[in-house]
């Protein structure tokens, strides 16, 4: 009896000893920088001087800051447009995609290519392409007879546009994926048992395909939410906010009140309020999706 307690001992120290690297690494680059972060929006420091408690003012001032009430109208928009584009369309590609067909391997991977290619690439090349005058896109416009083409991402009008069209086109091969594994996992026998009811291809899609994709769906929208509120590379690249604050985004602003007006302070506190826009965003989706997601 004592010697198996002994072995038991010894198996959950060798086993923490093992976790104990990942343990120390996760408590000081993540547990530390989101402690200090929170401490620090309660503060201000431009990064050299002594730090001044501040209580809620770096919070209070949010509400009253122009800039702020932008760029989380831009986040909005953002996320209400590319994420239920994205996922529609890269539905509509797996269930296209997921079948034996010819080729299929080659479409595949071209539509995932974007999402592996590095953003920074992507955007230097769709910033060829939205070229008001020399570029592709416009070319086609007006050989097609329209002679004032939009001016895409020098115009305040179209610019979070094109930035909203360049990220669906990055994301959809990533959640494609997700949905081709999610198609892969449904028994055939349903739409077997289906085919042999009379039910036509809509409806095998209304009625077993979209109830047994759901749990993939309800993942895919948390992540895609996320991601959306996330974005910063392509709005740093492609506009750096501009023009004027029409691409401002939520972290666009954070990176420019921190490392260009050098406020780490009141960044902080934006970055908090983001944490919290998206995590009650989730908590209502965990809440609302014993609804619809089925997990049986």
């Amino acid at each position: 009896m004592k010697d198996s307690s002994r072995a038991l001992r010894r198996n959950r120290i060798t086993g923490y000893t093992f976790l104990l690297p990942n343990i120390i690494g996760f408590l000081i680059f993540i547990c530390f920088p989101v402690g200090a972060s929170f401490l620090m929006s309660f503060t201000e420091w431009n990064g050299f001087g002594d730090i001044e408690f501040a209580g809620l003012s770096n919070y209070i001032r949010l509400w009253s800051d122009e800039t702020f009430r932008i760029s989380l109208l831009n986040s909005l928009i953002m996320t209400g447009v590319s994420v239920p584009v994205t996922l529609l369309l890269a539905i509509l590609a797996a269930v296209a995609l997921n079948k034996g067909l010819r080729g299929v391997k080659i479409f595949r991977t071209a539509i995932f290519l974007p999402h592996i290619t590095a953003t920074i690439a992507v955007a230097v090349v769709w910033q060829l392409l939205y070229n008001p005058t020399m570029g592709p896109i416009n070319g086609m416009l007006r050989s097609l007879g329209i002679d004032h083409p939009p001016t895409w991402l020098a115009s305040t009008q179209w610019a979070l546009i094109s930035v909203i069209i360049v990220s669906i086109w990055h994301s959809i091969g990533y959640y494609m994926v997700l949905y081709l594994a999610g198609l892969q996992g449904i028994p055939k026998d349903l739409y077997e048992a289906a085919e042999i009811d009379g039910a036509g291809k809509v409806s095998q899609f209304r009625n077993i395909t979209l109830p047994m994709l759901s749990p993939v769906i309800f993942f895919t929208i948390i992540m895609g939410i996320i991601n959306s509120f996330k974005v910063f590379d392509l709005v740093f690249v492609l506009t750096k906010g501009g023009p004027g604050r029409s691409t401002h985004m939520l972290v666009y602003d954070i990176y420019y009140t921190a490392f260009q007006r050098f406020e780490y302070g009141y960044a902080s506190a934006m970055a908090y309020v983001l944490f919290a826009i998206i995590l009650v965003i989730t908590l209502i989706q965990f809440r609302g999706q014993k609804r619809w997601v089925n997990y049986s």
